[in-house]
């Protein structure tokens, strides 16, 4: 089998096209930047029609995963990229034939301010906090209900592992600094996922998207199915990198207060992150976790990595 993989630069587009390749299958992938991936490169954007049709002429599957994420930029910026890209990707994908796309998602396009407490997949909808999850959330339901070829979407939910300069290396960044803060003490609830179980989920779903048809049109997330407190997940991944946890706490109002007041004040520094915004509050102080069951049961997979081995992972690659 032939896959393109867009963003392969991301961690997730790294794992997924090295667990391609260990399961036989020729990856070609479509990126802006450099790669050191053994594979066939295309370089280009996703927004360049040309590009995104050249490098899906002749494959057999698309794993879409190519996205503007974080919290900087236009809302105008994140359409471009996350919906009017992924236009091009499905376009291409039915001009060239290709049996099937597998869309990277988020579970960030199924929840705002309320718990997710226990849930299968829920819609995806309008009512989400932020441009990235805005866009995701349209891009999603375009691409489940687009009706010219075969298409699932996965959504994995705080992917973490070694290397990650996202979830963990902000917690390693803050603790080092002393400004280590938790939402409501982290009594939150969420689920997370060990980077090798979202690379063998996607390959998964590549394998059987246009062969298996009940995975046509689905929306699954992906996790590693054991749900801690936010407390505990960041406790672990201070310990794994072998710097002190001394969080301070702060309620969710005020959080959110806070975030909102922030995210004005970062309006005139468009290109600098804030350190917190109100979806940023939400998603530290209200639970989201997820029942698994029909992920696993529809693409034939489990987690093969545990959170606990995959903090012993963790202090090993750190």
């Amino acid at each position: 089998m032939r896959v393109l993989l867009t963003g392969a630069t991301s961690m997730i587009g790294e794992y997924t096209v090295r667990e391609l390749l260990r399961r036989g299958h020729e990856a070609h992938v479509l990126q802006r930047g450099e790669s050191d991936l053994p594979v066939k490169v295309f370089r280009g954007d996703i927004r360049d029609v040309d590009a995104v049709r050249s490098a899906i002429s002749g494959c057999d599957v698309v794993i879409h995963a190519a996205a503007k994420v974080g919290l900087v930029g236009s809302y105008e910026e994140f359409f471009s990229i996350n919906v009017e890209g992924t236009r091009n990707i499905m376009n291409a994908a039915v001009e060239a034939g290709c049996r099937g796309v597998v869309y990277v998602s988020s579970p960030s396009v199924s929840y705002s301010r309320t718990p997710v407490e226990g849930e299968v997949s829920p819609p995806a909808i309008d009512d989400v906090m932020g441009h990235y999850s805005r866009t995701k959330s349209i891009a999603e339901r375009e691409v489940i209900k687009d009706n010219r070829l075969h298409a699932v979407a996965l959504r994995p939910h705080l992917v973490w592992g070694p290397g990650d300069t996202q979830l963990v290396g902000r917690i390693v960044e803050r603790a080092q600094q002393g400004r280590l803060v938790l939402v409501n003490s982290g009594d939150a609830v969420v689920d997370s996922t060990y980077i090798d179980n979202v690379a063998d989920a996607l390959v998964a779903a590549a394998e059987r998207i246009g062969v298996q048809h009940n995975l046509n049109g689905r929306a699954l997330v992906v996790s590693n199915g054991e749900p801690r407190t936010v407390a505990s997940l960041v406790e672990s991944i201070c310990t794994a990198s072998g710097v002190a946890y001394a969080p301070r706490s702060v309620s969710l109002r005020a959080a959110v207060i806070l975030g909102a007041i922030i995210e004005t004040v970062f309006k005139l520094r468009p290109h600098s992150e804030p350190p917190l915004t109100k979806f940023t509050a939400y998603q530290l102080g209200i639970s989201h976790w997820f029942d698994i069951s029909e992920t696993m049961n529809l693409l034939d997979w489990t987690p093969r990595i545990s959170l606990d081995e995959g903090f012993q992972r963790l202090a090993r690659g750190l």
